[in-house]
């Protein structure tokens, strides 16, 4: 029968355990919190942030805030995150995106001291993972690529990816050009193709994948018809699909349901799927931070 790689579930034994390792930090006089900053008023950004602040709750972990106007000067944002950097309360934090027009991403997330970045998506924890290919990371890593991994993981066994081609649409930062260099340490073990809009034989490429890591933000791109038989489906973009209007994935449903279903080893739903695992991910980064203080 086809596996569900369920986020909701395997996150909340994730947090469970967190929540376990953070008691046992306060026992030691360590005490840790994760900062957000948070810059205008758009509604997936606000909810992303109450969720990752609610998620502190459950597992004990204290939880600041810096929230701005949507009409905030880069310099203001920088202060902000001048004042996370030198708060001794603030273990790590992150800076939701996207940031207002006119200001420059990049900046704002390279002033974010690389101890305290909790997305491990840091110009420094980036270059630390290129680096060690078989050492122990003790940096932050990505969240959605790490969650990616784990939730393979768990359902599908500790070796499943060992030798597996995973090929990657999407070349974005979050997922596309990190979850590489996770998955090809030698902990992982597996062979990594990244497509993207300038790959000519990705219909060929698709017929070879053990696993596909769909991250387009394309509404049901990916078609039964692309696939082989026992492949492993994860959902990550998310848009709007034209016809109904509905948030929807990179995967059209039909790949791993009906008549489909049998031929599909694994899927993740989306929603209910990576996004989960991505914020259990992000209170790993921090608590894992704690154990190094």
């Amino acid at each position: 029968m086809t596996v569900v790689l369920n986020g909701k579930e395997l996150a909340a034994l994730t947090k469970a355990e967190l929540k376990e390792r953070v008691e046992k930090l306060k026992e030691h006089g360590v005490e840790v919190g994760l900062g957000t900053i948070l810059v205008g008023d758009d509604p997936g950004s606000i909810k992303y942030v109450a969720g990752k602040h609610q998620d502190c709750k459950d597992v004990g972990i204290s939880s600041l805030r810096i929230d701005l106007p949507s009409t905030a000067t880069e310099a203001e944002i920088l202060a902000a995150v001048k004042k996370m950097n030198d708060d001794p309360k603030c273990t790590a934090f992150i800076v939701q995106l996207p940031l207002p027009k006119g200001v420059d991403q990049n900046a704002v997330l390279e002033a974010i001291s690389p101890e305290k970045d909790a997305d491990g998506l840091h110009p420094f924890n980036l270059g630390s993972l290129v680096l060690n290919v078989n050492e122990s990371l003790k940096t932050a890593v990505p969240c959605t690529p790490f969650g990616i991994i784990k939730l393979i993981q768990h359902y599908l066994g500790e070796d499943f990816l060992d030798g597996k081609h995973v090929v990657v649409l999407g070349r974005g930062v979050t997922v596309g050009r990190s979850i590489g260099l996770l998955l090809t340490r030698k902990c992982v073990n597996a062979t990594v193709t990244l497509c993207h809009t300038g790959t000519r034989n990705l219909e060929e490429l698709l017929k070879t994948a053990d696993v596909v890591v769909a991250a387009m933000g394309k509404a049901h791109f990916l078609q039964p018809e692309m696939l082989k038989r026992g492949v492993v489906l994860v959902d990550v973009g998310v848009s709007r699909d034209s016809q109904t209007g509905k948030i929807a994935g990179d995967i059209d449903p039909r790949c791993y349901t009906d008549q489909n279903a049998e031929a599909v080893l694994a899927y993740s739903p989306n929603p209910g799927g990576v996004g989960p695992m991505t914020r259990a991910m992000l209170l790993e980064n921090v608590v894992a931070r704690g154990e190094l203080m």
